[in-house]
């Protein structure tokens, strides 16, 4: 790659007062709170494979080859040269390289191939540093991840396809899988009725012979309104069979080799997410196979919506901390008032206010990513991740928008461009809070398990009062949150203002029992005093602001012989 040097000599002016190129990141060693987190939830085991990743995923090619994915959005191909129907989708040659790149890394497939304890942590880690340059292809790298376990409610099926998915080889053709060196998964569930009401799906299933149940063959009619990385290999899908609404596995290609019958109508115009294609397609006659019990599909299907969420958690929290970075350079090196930015009172308010969120959604990410690893053995650890992902869910995904359009307002005009990464992670944002479940959703599944599942509020419970007597605050919000918890008048009406109190008292747990004091201070005497309003630059004066951004952004306090700035502002 062509190193970045730009002309400063022009006509008319010399270009002064912008800041350099930011050029390589390293997503690694940059980052304090991902190295400590990683090392105390378990996966300290793989911090030379994160170590390198860090570097290759962070480099300004990486960004490079985003920013081109980006701009060149994927183009519907229906049909060949001949008029054969053929239902493809066509990329730029960059998003293959960025699919090559993770899935040559075990983006998609990380825990299934190391499942161990930290196994779960390792895979957030690597998902939470690839989504900073780039969110698109994540959606099928969460997909084929989230699959497995679904798949494995049929043995016949998941024998078969769940080491195609394990593979670290990516392979494009549209060919049948059995002649491919890898395949990836993606999920059609909404229709146009339906929405999240996955029980109002019209698409129907029969049976293409008298055997009906798991691993039986059907055929498929109907249609679905979102399909994303429609060049999956295969995908699962809800229909409604003889004893009610089912999942079920359906291929690009039959097992005879004949191409699948469904039919792509269109490319989504979305507002981001943009080098990814979601479509909409018909389905008629289109062979399946059952995939766990007949009238059970919702049951199926939700070990895959809960692995989705979780990527919602870690790509979240990845793109706030990118925005973080964003920010931080351009006020580093921008002057205002004879000031650099960044040395502007009230813009490291900002800033630290920003680096506190940034940190809260990884360490409850992380701490998220234990508890799966802890789940097939520990059912108190089973449901603190059943209850703390959807929790985990609607906050942090409710938080990155503001977050990232607060730090592009640090930019000033030059954030507002294109040529900026700032309005592609701007754009990105809102659809973590949309897939899987939007925020009136994901707060009525946080009361379903608080109601249905009896170990859930005991896990939560366990989890907050781990910091009781760590700060004031923090044990009145595990009061309150306590006591909101016990009550069950208008519980639905009052379910976001729980899941925030919930999502608010978990993060400060965390952030007290494993940050530093100035962070876990600085969080509680904001996010759970009593006059927070949610927006950023508000941190009371006695917060350490110096203290957070030094943990957030180290390399940003070094002078010119990396000595350590003399603090400025309260600690």
């Amino acid at each position: 790659m062509i190193p970045f040097k730009p002309q400063k000599d022009l006509p008319t002016h010399e270009v002064l007062n912008m800041p350099p190129h930011l050029g390589d990141q390293d997503l690694w060693m940059s980052d304090p709170a991902l190295r400590d987190g990683v090392a105390r939830e378990g996966g300290s085991w793989a911090e030379e494979k994160l170590a390198k990743l860090g570097k290759t995923f962070g480099s300004a090619e990486v960004l490079e080859k985003a920013d081109q994915a980006n701009r060149n959005p994927p183009q519907m191909k229906p049909f060949d040269r001949y008029g054969n129907r053929i239902n493809q989708v066509e990329y730029h040659p960059a998003y293959h390289e960025l699919m090559s790149l993770a899935i040559s890394n075990e983006v998609p497939n990380f825990a299934w191939n190391h499942p161990v304890p930290g196994g779960q942590v390792v895979h957030a880690a690597l998902t939470y540093m690839l989504c900073q340059p780039e969110g698109g292809v994540m959606c099928p790298m969460a997909m084929t991840y989230a699959a497995v376990p679904t798949l494995r409610w049929t043995p016949s099926v998941g024998d078969e396809w769940i080491p195609r998915l394990l593979s670290t080889s990516y392979d494009p053709r549209d060919i049948p899988v059995t002649e491919k060196s890898g395949a990836t998964i993606g999920m059609f569930m909404t229709e146009k009725q339906g929405g999240s009401d996955v029980r109002s799906n019209t698409t129907r299933a029969v049976t293409c012979s008298n055997r009906r149940g798991p691993g039986e063959e059907y055929l498929l009619t109907g249609h679905k309104y979102f399909c994303s990385a429609p060049m999956c290999d295969a995908f699962l899908m809800l229909a409604n069979s003889e004893d009610g609404l089912s999942c079920f596995l359906v291929p690009r290609w039959k097992p005879d080799g004949q191409r699948n019958s469904f039919f792509l109508l269109q490319l989504k115009d979305k507002l981001g997410n943009r080098s990814n294609a979601s479509s909409e397609m018909e389905f008629q006659n289109t062979w399946g196979v059952m995939i766990g019990e007949e009238g059970r599909g919702v049951r199926t299907i939700i070990d895959m919506v809960q692995g989705n969420r979780f990527y919602c958690c870690a790509s979240s929290a990845a793109m706030m901390r990118q925005a973080l970075v964003q920010a931080v350079h351009h006020t580093r090196h921008r002057s205002a008032f004879k000031k650099k930015l960044i040395d502007q009172p009230l813009m490291r308010n900002v800033l630290a206010d920003l680096a506190l969120e940034a940190e809260a959604a990884l360490v409850l990410t992380l701490r998220l990513a234990r508890a799966m690893d802890e789940a097939p053995h520990d059912p108190m650890a089973a449901a603190l991740a059943r209850i703390g992902t959807a929790i985990g869910k609607y906050w942090i995904c409710k938080r990155a928008p503001e977050h990232i359009c607060e730090a592009l307002e640090c930019h000033g005009g030059p954030g507002y461009i294109e040529e900026s990464i700032m309005p592609r992670l701007y754009r990105e944002a809102p659809v973590n809070s949309i897939w899987e479940g939007s925020g009136n959703v994901i707060c009525l599944d946080v009361q379903r398990a608080m109601i249905r599942e009896a170990e859930c509020i005991p896990a939560f419970v366990e989890e907050i009062e781990k910091a009781r007597g760590a700060h004031p605050n923090l044990d009145a919000s595990i009061d309150s949150c306590k006591k909101e918890m016990e009550d069950p008048e208008y519980l639905e009406l009052r379910a976001r203002r729980l899941t925030e109190r919930m999502a608010l008292t978990l993060q400060g747990a965390l952030l007290a029992q494993h940050s530093p004091n100035a962070v876990s201070d600085a969080f509680c005497n904001s996010r759970l005093g009593e006059r927070w309003f949610g927006t950023y630059g508000t941190l009371p004066v006695s917060s350490g602001i110096d203290s957070v951004l030094e943990r957030a952004v180290p390399e940003t306090f070094l002078d010119k012989d990396h000595s350590l700035k003399t603090a400025k502002f309260p600690n």
